[in-house]
């Protein structure tokens, strides 16, 4: 029988409220047979029907849509053997360009000349009657800084840090609410602005007033009544504000303080008043995944450190906040402390940098609760003063954007399951509205670096779908006129000179390239397009700057770099000096890409001059770089005094051109034989940074070195991805943040500046080659619509499994070994085609349904 699996409109099954014009409708099938096509199918909204064969992203096509609506979108299937599935869904759409009846309020008499600090949180009120049957109370809202709003004393929502961060100078998201059942006869609504990304301190170097000097909230109650009648509240000067609210301070790296005792009767409120503020962005329906609350951690153990302090372990390190169900006393103070380590029995703070991540909470008499809800923190451990444990009830809160996990990967293997669970977790602690580098210590920000090498990985594990076009939209609006991108987007406090950085800057390409391939959305590639070529441009420019000849014009040598970004046992500067080999490969890689992308998108001309170009680059990289056995050359950095000879080899200088298909004959055996060398006298410990580990395993396995491939993968001595599973519970930053002897390494001594983190996702790109080759799925057409399974068996695991949610459907994968014999599973979406290659060559054509296979 054939069903409709999954109907979504923008990406989301429900709650989808959109100011799009031509909201997008996608969905995937379902049948017991095999061989299951798709003949022909149908949406029909609002008066319009149009055909939805291509499955994803299929447009709207009909009137224009009204704002402020309800639209129930049908869904109709037949499949090659005549059986017909049907399904629908409903969306709301927002405002859609209607004026705001609301306007632009703050407390006018609070000036905030704070540095290095967030301000205090204004609390908003506005009390107002119902005297009517209500049918329908929709509240939007939006702020500048971050707010909470409170309805009757219920929270309203479900989201964390609204309205989100974006680029605000470009694009503001506001929220929309049903608070329906939350009104009554007479209400008060309350509503919480703190300083966020906005207002409060940001960036490592905590700057704040980025965006305004002040908190801001803008917002409506819209109304409908039972007898057709509508009535609308917006913020303006009717409203009251005050500081002396039960939020006390709320800053994203300091933590929250709140006073559960203040009466706010007694407060001093007063009249609010309205605001002049100076960016003018367009206001836009939530169209990403904005942060909410997820699993709820439980404390492992308990203990009192010799400092007095209770000391909770959650057994996991992870994003979020502390749930607490305590009973206490009015005025008795409670202190949550948060980090990810211990030492010597104590929380150990060092690694946080000046963040304090704490909560500090005033009690009330008797029983109650409290979760803080205007910061998060990175932690596994949490110490509390004030309290006895008897007197408290700890959990806590897993916060991440409100994605879904869409891919699952196990082995034979316990610890590269474990190491699986640890790629998961540090995305989901960094998918906090953008893609972060880190969640506990003064930092958090969007590195373009770090996504642009994981995407791949991330689109595995997660339908990222909405998360991650919000974040490309704002690499769209911040590239600079010249074609460079920021290593931090957005920018918010975070300005960089305007050349461009390898990797960091290519997530313009890499980035929607991940996406295409798993989403199968060619609109991702179309809008993005015009970014990635004047980027290129820009590329070419700094790499031929002040150059003359052929060679030195195809090789990327100015200006700064982050080169093999922390390479364990490297000194930052020699990272950097990397940068000349690192940097043309990544010119290389991405030319290929856009080669690509280009014949996907009909530039013929361009398919053209980007494939030439990659061929000039790759004669330049081999040329300049390696002699004529395939060894690097010693080389003198321009902008730098320090050189690489023999003694200076290292593995991403081979990775990458083998990796990215920069050499070919007798230069790339022996550039092979030269990584495969390197990796034998390191004892098979990996010795890359950050561009070169998503694509060692990858290098050696696809060019006949599949034992060499596996052995680095299982070493479980520092520095590996292992050795890391067996003492942590997320991805670090640095291969070796916890030293064999219980030492932190802090990178005070190599020009860091104390820059270690436990919560770190770059590094787990490694996890692209546990699904594409351990367990052997990978797209070969847009979205699975074609996709392979070839898994490539090694390092004694005698069986593994894999599967991904596509936007076509399941697809998933599961080999053993046994007796010597070899057996695989597959399950083929409807309406795809898998290639089925067995590890003796064995080649199978499938369509849909379900196969079992011997060897």
């Amino acid at each position: 029988m054939l069903t409709i699996d999954k109907f979504t409109v923008e990406s989301l099954s429900e709650d989808c409220v959109t100011d799009s014009p031509r909201p997008r409708f996608s969905y995937s099938l379902e049948s017991d047979r095999r061989n299951v096509t798709l003949s022909r199918a149908q949406i029909s909204v609002n008066g319009w029907t149009g055909d939805a064969e291509g499955q994803i992203a299929v447009p709207y096509g009909g009137a224009p849509l009204k704002p402020f609506n309800r639209y129930t979108a049908e869904l109709t299937a037949v499949d090659n053997a005549g059986e017909t599935a049907a399904a629908a869904l409903t969306f709301e759409t927002g405002r859609m360009g209607t004026a705001w009846a609301g306007k632009w309020i703050t407390d006018a008499a609070y000036r905030f000349t704070g540095k290095k600090d967030s301000p205090l949180p204004m609390t908003f009120r506005k009390r107002f009657g119902c005297g009517k049957k209500v049918a329908r109370a929709r509240i939007c809202a939006t702020a500048i800084g971050i707010y909470e709003l409170e309805l009757n004393g219920r929270k309203v929502g479900k989201d964390y840090f609204a309205p989100g961060l974006t680029s605000y100078e470009h694009t503001l998201q506001y929220q929309t609410y049903d608070v329906t059942e939350l009104l009554g006869g007479e209400n008060t609504l309350l509503a919480v602005v703190a300083g966020g990304w906005a207002v409060g301190a940001f960036t490592m170097n905590r700057v704040n007033r980025i965006t305004a000097p002040r908190q801001a909230l803008l917002a409506e109650l819209r109304i409908a009544y039972e007898d057709g009648t509508e009535e609308v509240f917006g913020t303006d000067e009717s409203w009251e504000v005050t500081e002396e609210g039960r939020y006390r301070y709320g800053d994203f790296y300091d933590g929250e303080v709140y006073d559960a005792a203040a009466d706010l009767e007694k407060a001093d409120w007063r009249q609010a008043g309205r605001e002049t503020v100076r960016i003018q962005p367009e206001l836009v329906a939530t169209y990403g995944n904005l942060v909410r609350a997820h699993e709820v951690m439980r404390p492992v153990s308990c203990v009192r450190g010799r400092s007095g302090m209770l000391i909770y372990d959650f057994g996991q390190n992870f994003a979020g906040v502390i749930s607490a169900k305590l009973r206490g006393k009015a005025g008795q103070v409670v202190k949550f402390q948060h980090t990810e380590l211990l030492m010597d029995g104590e929380l150990y703070l060092e690694p946080l940098r000046t963040a304090k991540v704490s909560a500090v909470y005033t009690c009330t008499d008797g029983e109650q609760e409290y979760s803080p809800r205007l910061t998060y923190m990175g932690f596994r451990y949490v110490g509390v003063t004030g309290i006895e444990a008897g007197d408290l009830e700890l959990s806590a809160l897993a916060l991440y954007s409100d994605i879904d996990g869409i891919g699952a990967f196990r082995c034979s293997n316990p610890l590269i399951n474990r190491l699986q669970e640890n790629i998961r977790w540090s995305a989901k602690s960094n998918f906090m509205d953008i893609p972060t580098d880190c969640p506990q210590r003064d930092e958090r920000m969007g590195w373009t670096g770090d996504i642009a090498l994981f995407a791949p990985t991330a689109c595995y594990n997660f339908d990222a779908r909405r998360f991650l076009e919000k974040w490309l939209r704002d690499v769209k609006a911040e590239q600079r006129p010249g074609g460079g991108i920021n290593v931090v987007i957005p920018e918010q406090g975070f300005r960089y000179p305007p050349a461009v950085v390898a990797y960091w800057g290519d997530c313009c390409v890499l980035v929607p390239w991940a996406m295409y391939c798993a989403y199968g959305d060619i609109e991702i590639l179309r809008s993005m397009y015009p970014v990635m070529k004047k980027y290129l441009k820009a590329v070419k420019f700094w790499a031929g700057f002040f150059c003359l000849g052929r060679t030195n014009r195809h090789t990327w040598r100015w200006f700064h770099q982050y080169g093999d970004w922390v390479a364990p046992d490297v000194s930052m500067w020699r990272c950097m000096n990397r940068g000349l080999w690192t940097a043309t490969a990544c010119w290389a890689h991405s030319c290929d890409l856009m080669t690509k992308i280009a014949r996907l998108l009909g530039e013929s001309g361009d398919e053209k001059y980007y494939a030439d170009l990659k061929k000039e680059i790759d004669r330049a990289y081999a040329k300049r770089f390696l002699d004529e056995s395939g060894k690097m050359k010693r080389q003198i950095h321009p902008m730098s005094r320090h050189a690489l000879g023999r003694e200076g080899e290292f593995q991403s200088g081979y990775v990458l051109p083998l990796a990215f298909g920069m050499l070919d004959g007798r230069l790339k055996e022996g550039a092979l034989e030269n990584l495969v060398r390197l990796v034998k006298e390191g004892g098979y410990h990996i010795r890359t940074g950050f561009p070169g580990t998503p694509f060692i395993l990858f290098a050696l396995c696809d060019n006949g070195r599949e034992e060499e491939a596996y052995r680095m993968l299982l070493t479980d001595t520092c520095p590996s991805w292992l050795y890391e599973a067996k003492v942590g519970t997320t991805i670090w930053e640095r291969w070796d943040a916890l030293r064999e002897d219980g030492t932190c390494n802090t990178g005070k001594d190599d020009g860091t500046n104390g820059m270690t983190s436990f919560n770190h996702y770059a590094s787990g790109a490694v996890g692209d080659f546990l699904y594409r080759r351990v367990a052997g799925i990978e797209s070969v057409e847009a979205g699975y619509r074609v996709f392979r399974v070839k898994p490539v068996p090694g390092g004694g695991l005698t069986w593994a499994e894999g599967s991904v949610e596509t936007p076509y459907g399941r697809v998933g994968a599961a080999w053993k070994m046994e007796d010597g014999a070899f057996s695989i599973e597959v399950e083929v979406p409807v309406n795809t085609t898998c290639e089925l290659v067995m590890p003796g060559g064995e080649t199978h054509t499938l369509g849909s349904g379900k196969y079992r296979f011997e060897a």
